[in-house]
């Protein structure tokens, strides 16, 4: 075999995105608040953009548009200067609409809550140290997150630290697990009740203790039969107890009424704000679909600069490649937030006519829809699409839903048309609704009525489809 280093000509095409392709697929990509944030960025960045006011003649655009046309031998970024494009905000066939820029305010938390309580109470040093670790290892739910073994290490670490001898705990024993279990029983006892549990169980039973039902059938079968509880499994307590099923029964409705996650009553609520990106209204029994982009600045190119671009003697050196440079770039991104607009005013009126019987009767209604579809009706790629519902809202009469919900896979029926995924969901959670307490449906009953109804659908779908809804099996949803 012989080794050596040989030359070759070789013909082959390679598809190489450039920098500005990115960034029109970023804008689509982008949800109304990024792009809000984005636009008002390029402005700061770029002089070549400026905000449209509203008391401004838009006729003055029209007629240096016919000033750009002496010669049409011009470089291209002086075409592009003065043909006075702009785009976002409103147009004309939109009406106006108010916006409300939601606004986060400083909320006070579970941890908050417990520390406050414990400011009332008459505690030692050493145990307002214990209540502090403590507090601080309690999770949104209320549960204490580790064992009071781990506080006990944390708090002896802490007692061996310089920041203790400073704080003056120089000198001090050590914690032991006594002390620990003694605060710990001291928090349980503050608002909300059952907070600082180890376990369900142990909330549970600390919120029946706070209601005074220690004594009764209810604080039993926590105590001591919480496994047959969590399973249903009344026929076992009740033997066991030597009471009927119908009062287990109600026993597990009483305890039903507890909260199984106290702590969420405080816990800070989250500042997830929706705004639409698209509104659809019913205008004279059709729907019509707006841009709800009034907060969006509406961006043009500056009319300083075009005086500017007037003047060819400072087109020379560092200054013409600067001008040509912003100037290009202002161009393309008012073209890539126009195509933006249009692209997902396409999408949307295409999704508003193939589930029309949705915004007519309902969920059930929904039909099945997907990417390629949409793609291919809109003569569009697939991954474009993709990027236009992504993490985008629209406003419609039936509420307020992100546009991937209107994508799901599809059951075929008798009648040969198909039915969404999610239409099945929204039947069988109806269905389950209003069934019979003592005889719930089973998986194979909903599949034998949603065949009467002209739906194929498979048993384990079902029960998929069961689970993906939180719903029990039919054996945990009986009633005694």
């Amino acid at each position: 075999m012989k080794v050596g280093l040989q030359q070759s000509v070789r013909l082959a095409q390679e598809l190489r995105i450039n920098p500005r392709l990115y960034q029109a697929m970023d804008l689509l990509y982008m949800p109304l608040l990024d792009l809000q944030q984005h636009l008002k960025q390029e402005l700061v960045n770029n002089p070549f953009l400026e905000l449209v006011e509203p008391t401004d003649d838009p006729g003055d655009d029209a007629a240096e548009r016919e000033e750009a046309k002496e010669d049409e031998n011009e470089v291209d970024w002086e075409d592009i200067l003065l043909d006075g494009f702009e785009t976002g905000g409103r147009r004309e066939e939109y009406e106006e609409r108010e916006y409300y820029e939601p606004v986060a305010v400083a909320t006070r938390d579970l941890y908050d809550h417990l520390r406050d309580q414990l400011s009332l109470l008459r505690l030692e040093t050493r145990q307002i140290v214990v209540a502090e670790e403590i507090i601080g290892n309690i999770d949104d739910d209320g549960f204490l997150t580790c064992s009071l073994e781990a506080v006990l290490e944390s708090l002896n670490s802490w007692l061996a630290s310089d920041e203790a001898k400073t704080s003056g705990f120089d000198g001090e024993a050590p914690y032991t697990l006594d002390e620990v279990e003694e605060v710990l029983r001291i928090i349980q006892g503050l608002d909300p009740a059952g907070i600082g549990a180890r376990d369900l169980r142990e909330c549970l039973l600390l919120q029946l203790a706070d209601r005074a039902m220690t004594d009764g059938i209810v604080y039993e079968i926590v105590d001591k039969h919480f496994e047959q509880l969590v399973n249903h499994r009344w026929a076992e307590i009740s033997k066991e107890l030597g009471v009927t099923p119908q009062a287990v029964q109600g026993a597990a409705d009483e305890i039903a009424k507890l909260d199984p996650k106290p702590g969420l009553q405080y816990a800070a609520a989250e500042g997830n704000y929706i705004i639409a990106d698209l509104v659809v209204e019913k205008v004279d029994g059709d729907y019509m679909v707006f841009h709800n982009d009034t907060a969006l600045p509406r961006l043009r190119l500056s009319r300083s600069y075009r005086e500017v671009a007037r003047d060819k003697a400072k087109f020379r050196g560092e200054s013409k490649e600067f001008i040509s440079n912003k100037l290009n770039n202002a161009n393309w991104m008012l073209q890539a937030i126009e195509q933006r607009r249009q692209t997902m005013l396409k999408v949307m009126n295409f999704i508003v006519d193939r589930q029309r019987d949705f915004f007519e009767e309902g969920i059930e209604h929904l039909r099945p829809l997907t990417l390629r579809e949409v793609a291919e009706v809109i003569n569009m790629h697939e991954s474009t699409v993709s990027r236009v519902t992504n993490q985008k809202y629209v406003q419609t009469p039936r509420g307020v839903f992100p546009l991937k919900f209107f994508f799901s896979s599809g059951l075929s029926t008798d009648s040969g048309e198909d039915v969404s995924a999610r239409g099945i969901k929204a039947r069988i959670e109806k269905l389950v609704a209003e069934e019979e307490p003592k005889k719930p449906l089973t998986d194979q009953a909903i599949v034998d009525m949603l065949k009467r109804e002209g739906v194929n659908i498979a048993r384990r779908t079902v029960a998929k489809y069961r689970d993906q809804l939180g719903i029990l099996s039919a054996r945990m949803r009986k009633r005694v």
